[in-house]
C-alpha cells in the first residue's frame, strides 16, 4: 500500500495538520497513533488525536495513551501558551467525538504489538517528546529491527524555542532523546527548527486548505491561538507546520534533504538543557576524537520550499495541482 507509518503525538496544532497529511494520504498505512504529553497534557493529547482520525473518517486506526510526564525530571510547563488550553487553539470541541475507543494497555504495548505483527519494517514519526520511544526500545530489546526509520521532529542547531537552547520536543525530555538518537538502535531523521522555520505557510495558503471541503476548513479552525502567536514570530499572517514537515518526510523519503553526523542530546540540568549538538565537523576531523565510531543521524537540512508546501496542500485537500 505504501509507507508503513506510526505516527506518535501531543496535539497540537502542527500536530493536527501531521495527523491529516497521513491519515489522507493513500499511499500511507497508518497502522496506529500513540499519543504521549507535551503541547498539553496527556488526556488532552489523547483526546485530540482520536478526535482528529474521527475527522479524517479514520477509525480504523488503533489510538493508546501512552507516558504522561518524562523519563526522569518534570516537565517545566507545555505549550499551552502558542497552542490553546486544549492544544487546538480552545476550539477543540469543534472536530467530532471519537469514533473508536483507546486501545488498552498503553502505547508501548501497542507499538510493540504492531511493528511485531508487521511483514516489513515500519516507519515512526515521533512529533512530540521522545519518551514513549525511549521507553519502547528499552522494554523491547531488538525491536528496532521491525523500524524502517525513526522521523523526529525536534531540535535545533543554531538556537532553540523554548530556551536558548533547546526546541521544545527535545527540551521536554532530553535523557529520551538522547536514548533515541545516541543509542544506535534505530535509524533516525532528525528535522529541527531550523528547517521548518523555512518551511513556513502563510495566509493565502491557509485559504486554500479551509476553501477545500469540510476537513480543510476544520483544520483551519483550529490554528487562531497559534497563528496569533506566530505572526509575532514571523512578522506576517502564517504559522509553522513543523510537525507536517517531518511527517512529510517520512511519507516521500527524500524529500528534505539530510546530512548524516552525529548528534548528542544535554542532559545536564542547566541553560543548555535539551540542546541538540549536532557535530557539523568532516568525517576527517572526527576521526580523531576518542569514539570516531559515533552512532550518525540524517539530520534534514533543506528543501525544496514550493515542492513541499504542494506535497502538504495537495495531500490534505485531496487536489493534486
Amino acid at each position: 500500500m505504501g509507507t508503513k507509518l506510526i505516527i506518535d503525538t501531543d496535539p497540537g496544532v502542527d500536530d493536527a495538520f501531521a495527523i491529516a497529511l497521513a491519515a489522507l494520504s493513500e499511499d500511507v498505512d497508518l497502522l496506529a497513533v500513540t499519543t504521549v504529553y507535551g503541547n498539553v497534557a496527556l488526556a488532552d493529547t489523547t483526546r485530540n488525536a482520536q478526535r482528529l482520525l474521527a475527522l479524517c473518517k479514520r477509525d480504523d486506526v488503533p489510538v493508546a495513551a501512552g507516558a504522561s510526564r518524562p523519563l526522569v525530571h518534570p516537565q517545566a510547563h507545555r505549550a499551552s501558551r502558542i497552542h490553546g488550553p486544549d492544544g487546538l487553539s480552545g476550539r477543540s470541541d469543534i472536530l467530532p467525538e471519537p469514533a473508536r475507543e483507546l486501545v488498552s494497555g498503553g502505547a508501548v504495548a501497542l507499538l510493540a504489538s504492531v511493528l511485531e505483527a508487521a511483514d516489513e519494517p515500519v516507519t515512526i514519526a515521533p512529533i512530540g517528546p521522545l519518551t514513549n520511544i525511549a521507553a519502547l526500545l528499552a522494554a523491547h530489546p531488538g525491536i528496532g529491527e521491525k523500524i524502517a526509520r525513526v522521523v523526529i521532529m525536534g531540535g535545533a542547531l543554531a538556537h532553540g524555542n523554548t530556551t536558548a537552547a533547546a526546541e521544545f520536543n527535545i527540551w521536554s525530555d532530553p535523557e529520551a532523546a538522547q536514548r533515541v538518537l545516541a543509542g544506535g538502535e534505530v535509524h533516525c531523521v532528525l528535522v529541527p527548527l531550523d528547517l521548518t522555520h523555512r518551511c513556513a505557510i502563510d495566509a493565502a495558503w491557509l485559504a486554500q486548505l479551509a476553501a477545500s471541503g469540510p476537513i480543510g476548513a476544520a483544520l483551519d479552525a483550529l490554528t487562531p491561538d497559534y497563528r496569533a502567536h506566530y505572526r509575532t514570530v514571523l512578522g506576517y499572517d502564517g504559522m509553522m507546520v513543523h510537525d507536517a514537515v517531518a511527517v512529510a518526510e517520512a511519507i516521500r523519503p527524500g524529500i528534505l534533504r539530510t546530512e548524516a553526523v552525529p548528534v548528542q542530546v544535554e542532559c545536564s540540568y542547566g541553560p543548555a538543557r535539551g540542546a541538540t549538538l549536532a557535530d557539523l565537523r568532516s568525517p576527517g576531523q572526527r576521526a580523531g576524537d576518542a569514539h570516531p565510531e559515533a552512532v550518525l543521524t540524517d539530520v534534514a537540512v533543506d528543501t525544496e520550499l514550493a515542492e513541499l508546501q504542494t506535497f502538504l496542500l495537495e495531500r490534505l485537500t485531496g487536489t493534486p495541482r
